[in-house]
């Protein structure tokens, strides 16, 4: 502590830029990259669900599975009640219209989130691909459907008119391919599967479309050595277009998530509440009970902006990224709830995004005395930010981390200025909050002190 300088944990020295040194097609060697450091800067991303399952838009986007597979009674009956008893799961292909997708219209809404990166579904486990795959003929967006490249037209618009890195989501295995289906059958002792569909169409996505986030997803409780997944990560590290960029995650074969690859997410909605030694990422939705679209959601089952922006907060002072997923219309719309809590997102982090971007986890995650208090810092700025996630009621605040020296520590509230402090016993500060109305808040939902001068 000696000097007064900002103790930030050390997590950022695993975050450098990533040299030119080869990987073997072997965990130890695969997991031995460093993480390109923009993935830590970032901090929070969107995520979008969209496929043949926003044509059903009811329950989940694991429709298919959940009517054909589990015959769950909810889903049965909806098909009873609505469709013929010939109609097959791949009659909602053709409903797969888009043809309100405006690729400018949402890089712009997604552009006013704040976020700086997206992850969108190119395939999800039900195998319809968003782009013109060579490896799944008439079961794409291309062939049926839109009849367009959702994935070029989206990539090019991000691209052309922000910021936003593009990420892409693909599914290892798919539900009902027969030819997965009979490597599954023999233990997976046999390859046919990725060889002839998931590794082409992984290569052909990254050479393609040179996407700076690949998220795997979807093992079929299959081995990683089943998916060859070393050795694509060895080709993706070495060779590829994005070789010096991509980040990945850990889901790459049975035992490999929360163990080996790029970041963690280790369960979806993964909130540890603590800090991790390894880099991670908490995947969450807005919607509650479902990453695709619902036609018959309630308004309960959405998160208020007040739940996202505590989800944001706790996730980066523990250290993680918030990748916050949404689900499109069939016909390519960004539903009004979700469109306000995307440019909400973004207004709260005009004001609190110096605690957030580029920012690291502070010795102490969270306050020990008061609640909903949490902590990130900036050590290049020797700058400690604590965020509010709720107004105190009496006007002060007290935080009992920071070790405070009066004519040396100043406070300020990010969006309106300097604040005054007085020390607090046994230790720690107290911060007297100014009496704001609600029209002088400098935001609505949760608020940033910066703390410099501060231990």
């Amino acid at each position: 502590m000696a000097g007064g300088g900002v103790w930030c944990l050390p997590a950022l020295l695993l975050f450098v830029s990533t040299s030119r040194a080869r990987y073997e097609p072997s965990w130890e060697s695969i997991d031995s990259r460093p993480l390109p450091d923009w993935f830590d800067r970032a901090k929070f991303g969107i995520f979008i669900h969209w496929g043949v399952f926003s044509v059903p838009s009811f329950g989940s986007e694991w429709f298919w599975w959940y009517w054909q597979k589990q015959q769950l009674r909810p889903y049965v009956d909806f098909m009873q009640r609505n469709y013929p008893p010939d109609f097959k799961y791949q009659d909602f292909a053709p409903g797969f219209t888009a043809e309100f997708f405006d690729a400018g219209e949402w890089t712009d809404i997604l552009a006013s989130s704040g976020a700086k990166y997206i992850v969108l579904t190119t395939k999800h486990h039900e195998g319809f691909t968003l782009w013109g795959s060579k490896n799944s003929w008439n079961w794409n967006a291309v062939d049926v459907g839109p009849k367009r490249d959702l994935v070029d037209e989206l990539a090019s618009s991000l691209r052309a008119s922000s910021d936003l890195r593009l990420g892409l989501y693909h599914s290892l295995f798919e539900w009902f391919n027969p030819v997965f289906e009979e490597d599954a059958a023999r233990n997976f002792t046999t390859n046919n599967f990725p060889t002839s569909k998931t590794l082409p169409e992984l290569y052909e996505l990254v050479i393609r479309y040179n996407p700076e986030v690949l998220w795997s997803d979807g093992d079929g409780d299959a081995p990683d050595t089943y998916w060859n997944s070393t050795g694509f990560l060895a080709w993706l590290y070495n060779d590829s277009p994005v070789r010096d960029t991509v980040v990945t995650n850990d889901r790459w074969g049975r035992g490999s998530i929360c163990t080996h690859g790029g970041y963690y997410t280790c369960a979806d909605r993964y909130q540890p509440g603590h800090l991790l030694k390894h880099k991670w990422e908490n995947c969450m939705t807005i919607d509650t009970k479902s990453w695709g679209y619902r036609r018959n959601a309630p308004l309960g089952d959405y998160l208020r902006i007040e739940q996202l922006v505590a989800t944001l907060v706790e996730t980066v002072s523990c250290g993680g990224n918030l990748l916050m997923n949404f689900g499109p219309t069939h016909d390519g719309r960004i539903a009004p709830i979700f469109e306000e809590r995307l440019r909400q997102m973004g207004e709260w982090l005009k004001v609190n995004g110096e605690a957030i971007y580029n920012s690291s986890a502070w010795r102490a995650q969270n306050d020990s005395i008061t609640p909903h208090v949490w902590y990130t810092c900036r050590p290049q700025e020797g700058a400690i930010f604590a965020i509010l996630l709720e107004w105190p009621s009496d006007g002060s605040v007290t935080l009992r981390e920071p070790m405070a020296a009066p004519g040396q520590t100043q406070v300020a509230l990010l969006g309106h200025g300097s604040v005054r402090w007085e020390p607090a016993k046994p230790g720690g500060l107290r911060v007297l909050l100014p009496p704001l109305s609600l029209s002088q808040m400098p935001c609505q939902w949760a608020w940033t002190l910066r703390l410099t001068g501060a231990t």
